[in-house]
């Protein structure tokens, strides 16, 4: 897919707000002001920066920009159907909010899960919010990433499906206004990151494999 500076799903609000500032300039120039930050900051919010991906494939990359909420040992049951650790992301309205893929490997699973839109933050927004997972797996392992919504957020986007291949750090879907991003991984997967860490989707060192 082609990656524009800019995601495509903002392109919508930027044609509306545009349309909404010249009606408005046209009926008052001053009215243009409230349209006008709309715009500056949908088309802040929608940013897609380019991303330099560390080449180790023995190392696994954040999948999303945010804080680091808990790092914990949990079971997880849709995908790895074992003991896991949990890695929680809390994405602000003010972080990049393009997800991408931890590792190289295939999507081997999706699934959708509706529900409510509580704050993201919370803790148990994770077993009550609108869900989606992906279950990549290479050579060395199998991961789940989950994208979650939150209160603002209204709509998961997911540009894969079953049977692509990702490559480490590929941009593969984005959520929209404030959310939070789950990356399950083996329990003897080496951890690099820690409650209050900022990290970097594609960029940030999350865990190392042992092989």
């Amino acid at each position: 897919m082609i990656q524009y500076p800019v995601s495509r799903d903002g392109w919508f609000y930027l044609a509306i707000l545009t349309v909404l500032s010249v009606f408005a300039y046209w009926i008052w120039p001053w009215f243009v002001i409230l349209p006008g930050i709309l715009f500056l900051f949908i088309l802040f919010f929608f940013r897609n920066p380019q991303r330099i991906i560390p080449a180790d494939e023995h190392t696994l990359v954040s999948p999303a920009d945010g804080v680091v909420m808990d790092v914990e040992r949990v079971f997880e049951d849709q995908f790895l159907a074992t003991e896991s650790i949990r890695i929680r992301i809390f994405l602000s309205v003010f972080n990049v909010h393009v997800n991408r893929s931890p590792m190289a490997g295939k999507v081997v699973f999706r699934a959708y899960r509706p529900g409510k839109m509580i704050p993201a933050f919370k803790s148990h927004a994770s077993e009550l919010n609108e869900k989606n997972y992906v279950g990549i797996q290479n050579n060395h392992l199998q991961i789940l990433v989950t994208q979650i919504t939150g209160f603002i957020a209204r709509r998961i986007v997911c540009w894969i499906n079953q049977g692509d291949n990702l490559a480490k750090g590929e941009r593969f879907g984005l959520i929209k206004f404030g959310s939070c991003a789950e990356l399950f991984v083996p329990t003897n997967v080496e951890m690099m990151v820690g409650p209050g860490d900022k990290v970097r989707g594609g960029v940030s060192i999350i865990g190392r494999v042992s092989v």
